[in-house]
Formats: structure tokens, C-alpha cells, sequence
């Protein structure tokens, strides 16, 4: 895809000031241009096409230098009609492969070693959002007695996802009456979405007829049944998994205090983390937003890779944060490829 503004000539410009920041983190200036990038024209030439740019609002000059910067509106025409794709070495697809695999095969523990691993090779911030349960069907449903007025209802979701949830009983329940309302539930219940539970559990569960042991217990589920399979992640702190925030401290951005508040900020939101991400899930392929696309000040100097995972009907995001001046060649292969890693494991 071609952008209207731009000449021949102001692609080639624009992305070679774009790979000269990303790389040196420095204005660039057309002799550098010139003499890095072989562009074919004069350092004269190259600087009145940056000075077009500039008026375009794809570069812009930081404080006094005679060098340039790219804009996000930059970012956004290299992203899309400029970049192309670093492969993958081998080296890091089995680092990668290994990684993510080796130790343990549950979702948060996979999302984990994902986030950590992706941070890692990236040099950003690795994250992950569980697959939101709503979706999820119920294999089977199981009541433990912990105690004369104490119950565990263990749900065994589909993929293997199991949920435990604690429920405190007014009254000493019998033994038979557990057993007997756990049948009930398996059979009314078990192959169906929790969000069709939620909706329908009470006209599911009324017209059945348990013993008068089991009447009372039942009717826990009849009336307040919904908060049980309320059961919206896999993770806890609203399903946001993130790698080491660590790895960006090295980064020219992040040399200020307050760009590390910022981001130290960003982290301990969780829970706006998971509305940006939980977003994203709906979007199949990558996505990329960068700056000021996010219409929030709290992300006006990151950019935010996502690509969807699938763990048979679930669906989540994995990608990684970081400042506007990535190696979007690099990362966005990546984010790929550790998507695709992390459907197979979970498939």
C-alpha cells in the first residue's frame, strides 16, 4: 500500500530517517542519511525533502538540532506501507519454541513464560491477557464439602481450565443432599456456555425435583447462582500477565524520571491494561497502535503490539509495550510467531 502524500523520493527519506532513529536513537541529518543509506541524491536534496516531510507532519525537529524525528503520523505510514518484515532467525524461534513450552501446560502458566520470553527478545515490555471464561463451556462441576456449612465448587472448563469458588452455607448440609444437587447441576448445566448459565441458571435448575435433604442447597444455586459462574479470566488482577518491565530502564525514552513513572504507572494499572487489551482480542491478525492513536494521555509515548491467541473456543492477546521507537520489523514478526506458539501449545 502507497501513501498519497508521498513522493518516491520522501518514502525512501522517511524510511531511512525511521530506521536511523530506531537504531542510533538520534536525530537524523541528511549527510548521515547520505552516507548510510545510499539514497542516490545530494545531502542538499535529501534535507529540502526532509524540510517537505517536516510541513507534512511526518518529521519534526527536536529542540534545536539540525536533525529530525519521526512523528507517529511517521510510524504509522512505515508500518503500513513501508516495513518489511524481519525474519526470524533459528536461533530465536527455538528460544522462543523452548521457552514457552519448557515447565507446566496451564494457560496462566504458558502466558507467563510467553510475556517473559517475548520481553526478552523484543527488549520491551512482554504482555499477555488470559482468555476471557464467558465462552467457555462447563465439562463438569463438582462439590467438595470443606465443612458442616462450607462448600468448594470446582468447574472443569473446557481446554482443561478448572475455576474454584468458596461457598459459606447458612446451615449444616447433609452429605446426600451434596451429592444429590452436584447431579442435578451436572446435568442441567454441564455442556453449556457460562454465559448462557448466568442468564439461565434459575429457570434451568426450577422445575427439577431433589429429595427435601437437597431442596435447600438447591435453592443456593437457584438464587444466587449467577456470582458462581462468574468466572470472567484466567488470571487473576483482570487477566493481564506482564514480562519485565526491567528491560526498558536501558532506553533513551526511559532515561527521565518521569518517563519511568509513566511507565511504572502503566504497570500497576491493571485493570486499564485489560480493557486496552480485551479490546484488542476482538481483532484477528496484528494489531499496532501507536502514540497518540490510543486516545489516552497515559499512552500518548508507547506503542502497543497485540496479535490473538486461540485455546479452542477462548480467545485471548499476547504482544508487548513499548516506546514509539521500536524495530517494528523485528517485533511485530515476533509478536507473530509467539501468537502461533502459543495457539499450538494450548490447541
Amino acid at each position: 500500500m502507497t501513501h498519497p502524500e508521498l513522493t518516491d523520493r520522501e518514502r525512501r527519506v522517511l524510511e531511512a530517517v525511521i530506521q536511523s532513529y530506531v537504531e542510533t536513537a538520534e536525530p537524523a541529518g541528511s549527510r548521515t542519511l547520505s552516507r548510510r543509506f545510499g539514497l542516490g541524491v545530494s545531502p542538499a536534496t535529501i534535507r529540502n525533502t526532509m524540510s517537505d516531510l517536516e510541513e507534512k507532519g511526518f518529521l519534526f525537529h527536536p529542540h534545536t538540532s539540525a536533525g529530525r524525528v519521526p512523528t507517529d503520523k511517521a510510524y504509522r505510514v512505515y508500518v503500513d506501507s513501508l516495513m518489511r518484515l524481519a525474519p526470524m532467525t533459528v536461533s530465536e524461534r527455538k528460544r522462543l519454541a523452548d521457552q514457552i513450552a519448557g515447565g507446566g501446560s496451564a494457560i496462566a502458566t504458558i502466558l507467563r513464560r510467553a510475556a517473559q520470553s517475548l520481553g526478552i527478545l523484543t527488549q520491551e515490555l512482554g504482555v499477555a491477557l488470559g482468555p476471557r471464561l464467558d465462552d467457555a463451556v462447563l465439562q463438569r462441576l463438582e462439590l467438595v464439602r470443606l465443612s458442616a456449612d462450607r462448600l468448594l465448587i470446582v468447574l472443569t472448563l473446557d481446554r482443561g481450565v478448572p475455576r474454584t469458588i468458596f461457598v459459606e452455607l447458612k446451615g449444616e448440609i447433609a452429605d446426600n443432599a451434596v451429592a444429590e444437587v452436584s447431579a442435578v447441576l451436572n446435568d442441567r448445566l454441564a455442556g453449556l456456555p457460562l454465559r448462557e448459565i448466568r442468564s439461565s441458571l434459575a429457570a434451568r435448575l426450577r422445575d427439577s425435583a431433589p429429595s427435601s435433604n437437597a431442596t435447600e442447597l438447591l435453592n443456593v444455586f437457584v438464587q444466587d447462582g449467577e456470582q458462581y459462574f462468574d468466572v470472567s479470566y484466567v488470571a487473576a488482577d483482570a487477566g493481564v500477565v506482564l514480562g519485565h518491565a526491567s528491560l526498558l530502564a536501558d532506553q533513551p525514552e526511559f532515561a527521565s524520571g518521569e518517563s519511568m513513572r509513566r511507565l511504572i504507572q502503566l504497570t500497576e494499572t491493571r485493570e486499564h491494561l485489560g480493557e486496552l487489551l480485551r479490546k484488542r482480542s476482538e481483532t484477528p491478525g496484528i494489531t499496532i497502535t501507536i502514540g497518540n492513536e490510543h486516545d489516552d494521555p497515559r499512552l500518548e509515548n508507547f506503542t502497543v503490539v497485540t496479535a490473538e491467541y486461540h485455546a479452542g473456543s477462548l480467545t485471548g492477546v499476547i504482544g508487548v509495550i513499548g516506546p514509539t521507537r521500536m524495530p517494528y520489523d523485528k517485533v511485530i514478526s515476533l509478536v507473530s510467531h509467539t501468537s502461533r506458539l502459543v495457539t499450538e501449545l494450548l490447541e
